[in-house]
C-alpha cells in the first residue's frame, strides 16, 4: 500500500475573514469539525501552515492536538505541500483546505480508496474540476510524483498559491484526469467558510441541526428541505484563481 496523506493546508490571515479557522461554533475552533471529520477517514493528517509569526496560534493548536505540522512560505503554497510530503514520505496526498469544516470524510476515503486501486502515478482524481458536490466538499488526490513535478516547473504565482493548476491543467502533457461526481447536482450549496456570511451558515448548521455529526449525503438532504439557509451565504462569490 502507498503511504497516503490528508495536507490541509491554513493560514490565519485571510483577507475576508481574518482568523476564521479558530473561530469557535458551538464553543469548538471551526478547525475542530474539519480535523474531526478528516480523521474518520483513518488517514494521517497534516496541516501546511505558513512560517510566518501570525500563524503561531495555528502551531500551537496542531501540537495540542498532536497534528503533524510543516510550515513553508506563505504565498508559495505549493512550496509547502512539497516540504511536507517529502518530510512524511507520502507517496499519494489528499489536498484539501482548512475552510472546509463540514467536509465529509466518507467521501474522501472512498475516493483515495479509488485512485490506489488505479494503480495509476500520473492519475490526477478530484471533485472540484467538474462540481457536483456542494463547495466546502472540495478534495484532489494526486501523487508524489505529480506534486515534484509542478514544485520543479511551475513558476506562474498563481500556479504556487494554488498548488495544484500546474497539474489538473496536464501542462506536462501525461496527467490523466478523474472526476468524482454526485446526482442530483448540489454545487450550488456553498459550504466553505471565506465571510462573515459563510461563517453564519456553518454557525447555524452546527448550532441547531448538528450538522458536524451528519454525513455528507444527511448534510445535502437537511439543506434541500431548509433552502431558506441557503439564503444567508447565496450572494457570495467565490474568489477566482
Amino acid at each position: 500500500m502507498p503511504n497516503v496523506g490528508i495536507i490541509s493546508q491554513a493560514r490565519m490571515t485571510s483577507t475576508r475573514l481574518p482568523g476564521k479557522v479558530l473561530r469557535a461554533v458551538a464553543g469548538r475552533p471551526l478547525l475542530d469539525y474539519h480535523v474531526q471529520r478528516l480523521r474518520q477517514t483513518g488517514l494521517a493528517l497534516h496541516l501546511a501552515i505558513t512560517d510566518q509569526p501570525a500563524d503561531d496560534p495555528l502551531a500551537d493548536y496542531a501540537t495540542h492536538h498532536a497534528l503533524p505540522c510543516t510550515r513553508g512560505p506563505e504565498d508559495d503554497v505549493l512550496a509547502r505541500y512539497q516540504q511536507c510530503a517529502a518530510a512524511h514520505h507520502l507517496d499519494v496526498i489528499v489536498r484539501v483546505t482548512s475552510d472546509c469544516p463540514l467536509l465529509d470524510g466518507a467521501l474522501v476515503a472512498e475516493a483515495v480508496q479509488q485512485y490506489v486501486a488505479a494503480r495509476n502515478p500520473r492519475l490526477y482524481l478530484s471533485n472540484v474540476l467538474e462540481r457536483t458536490f456542494p463547495r466546502g466538499f472540495d478534495f484532489e488526490v494526486f501523487s508524489r510524483e505529480l506534486l515534484e513535478e509542478a514544485h520543479r516547473h511551475a513558476t506562474a504565482a498563481s500556479d504556487r498559491e494554488h498548488v495544484t493548476p500546474y497539474i489538473h491543467q496536464n501542462r506536462s502533457g501525461r496527467v490523466e484526469l478523474a472526476h468524482i461526481r454526485r446526482t442530483p447536482d448540489r454545487s450550488n450549496y456553498r459550504l466553505t467558510v471565506d465571510t462573515i456570511e459563510d461563517f453564519e451558515l456553518i454557525r447555524q448548521l452546527v448550532e441547531d441541526f448538528r450538522a458536524d455529526t451528519l454525513t455528507g449525503d444527511e448534510l445535502i438532504a437537511l439543506l434541500d428541505v431548509h433552502p431558506d439557509l441557503l439564503t444567508l451565504n447565496a450572494h457570495i462569490e467565490q474568489k477566482k484563481l
